[in-house]
């Protein structure tokens, strides 16, 4: 007799948005039959309903669900309906991100710090409150309390120089051998200073479909082994735009008296991935195009669907705290 394995001590599965989500919970929780009659082709590529959908289905990948059977991680039901809810989100992004033909350009892009920043951590250095630092750490928290795990699943993928570049810089994303260094933990360490609750998930029903879609293209990307010159490539954005991002959060978190935990965090960040950046263009990048050029279009791609998505988050958190307002989703309750 085989034993199915549950997971009994993950997050609760996320509320539906819409009637995509709604088919993945439901199969998830009551083992209701996926409707045959969803249209996903009509979903809004970046909205909500079929980023929640993603999300949900990615996650079992991950710590899973309370009360969902593990082995549902691969069931073939599910994998039916992820494979056309990521077509979509993947066309879209095509369409609207592509800008760079040539790494070189893109890098250069990303390595030209504008004077005149007007971003989420320029505001927040600036001008932000307690209460809006609060707002994003909670937001970020999807990803950054699984930090490097996504890119993780690029190293079998490698070979060669880009294999040791990743695995190195990976290496100091988890702490250096430190459990107590693993940056998915300083995260936490972060938000207790703020006073939010740092258990896995938890935030999920609180953010707005954008922050669910700059999680689910770095699951995308590390999912399929197809995208891994993709997921080099969102890899290389986050090194080399943390530093100078972080240094701005260091400032945001000083002024507004947030802790030396929250600090901290964005301090290891200013100092390792300013080495982080020289050994991902050079080494990861360098090596990965050296075995394999035909992958550049693919980092290019990678690199420009990244910032796409996070200036979209931009957009609406900006927008939300320069009106006064709250940047979570509408239904949520304050953090």
């Amino acid at each position: 007799m085989t034993e199915t394995a549950t997971s009994g001590d993950g997050p609760h599965l996320p509320r539906a948005r819409g009637p995509l989500s709604a088919a993945v919970t439901a199969y998830l929780a009551l083992a209701q039959p996926i409707p045959a009659g969803l249209r996903v082709s009509e979903a809004e590529p970046y909205g909500h309903d079929l980023q929640l959908a993603l999300y949900t289905c990615y996650e079992l990948h991950y710590r899973g669900f309370a009360g969902v059977d593990a082995a549902l991680e691969w069931d073939p039901e599910l994998i039916r309906l992820r494979r056309p809810l990521e077509e979509r989100f993947l066309t879209a992004l095509r369409r609207d991100a592509s800008r760079h033909t040539t790494v070189k350009e893109a890098l250069d892009t990303l390595l030209a710090e504008p004077t005149d920043g007007n971003g989420v951590s320029h505001f927040l250095r600036d001008e932000g409150e307690l209460w809006q630092l609060r707002e994003y750490a909670a937001q970020r928290s999807l990803y950054h309390l699984k930090e490097a795990d996504p890119h993780a699943w690029v190293l079998p993928r490698l070979r060669g120089r880009a294999k040791a570049g990743m695995a190195a810089v990976e290496f100091d994303e988890y702490g250096g051998g430190r459990a107590e260094r693993v940056h998915a933990q300083l995260f936490a360490n972060l938000m207790t200073d703020l006073g939010l609750d740092t258990s896995y998930g938890r935030y999920v029903d609180a953010v707005p479909a954008q922050v669910l879609a700059t999680v689910n293209l770095m699951s995308l990307f590390g999912l399929h082994r197809a995208l891994r010159g993709c997921l080099v490539g969102h890899f290389a954005t986050l090194e080399i735009t943390s530093s100078p991002g972080s240094r701005r959060m260091v400032d945001a978190m000083r002024r507004t008296g947030a802790g030396p935990a929250a600090e901290f965090f964005y301090g290891e960040h200013v100092e390792a991935d300013a080495v982080h950046e020289q050994v991902v263009r050079r080494e990861v990048i360098g090596g990965l195009l050296e075995d394999e050029p035909c992958l550049e279009a693919d980092v290019v791609f990678g690199i420009d669907a990244t910032v796409y998505l996070e200036e979209r988050l931009a957009a609406r958190v900006l927008d939300a705290w320069r009106g006064g307002r709250s940047s979570l989703a509408l239904e949520a309750r304050p953090v």
